[in-house]
C-alpha cells in the first residue's frame, strides 16, 4: 500500500510553503492529489510526489528556433 503525504509534508519535501502546494493543485501544476470522501482531506501518494520531483530534474528542451529546426 502506498504511503500518503499531507500538503505540509509535500511542501517540506519541495522546500516551499503549504500554500504553494495548494496553489499548484488549484492550477493543475503539482503532483496528483487524492481528495478523500467528504472533500476536506487532501493527500498525495508518495510515488506521485517522487515522480513530480523527478520530472523537475529532467533537462529542459531548447525552445530557440534553431533547436526546433533540428
Amino acid at each position: 500500500m502506498d504511503r500518503y503525504l499531507t500538503s505540509s509534508e509535500v511542501a517540506e519535501l519541495c522546500r516551499t510553503s503549504p500554500s504553494t502546494v495548494r496553489w499548484w493543485r488549484h492550477v493543475g501544476r503539482g503532483p496528483r492529489a487524492t481528495v478523500l470522501p467528504g472533500g476536506r482531506r487532501v493527500l498525495y501518494a508518495q510515488r506521485d510526489v517522487e515522480a513530480f520531483l523527478a520530472a523537475g530534474r529532467e533537462p529542459e528542451r531548447e525552445t530557440t528556433p534553431a533547436a526546433a529546426s533540428r
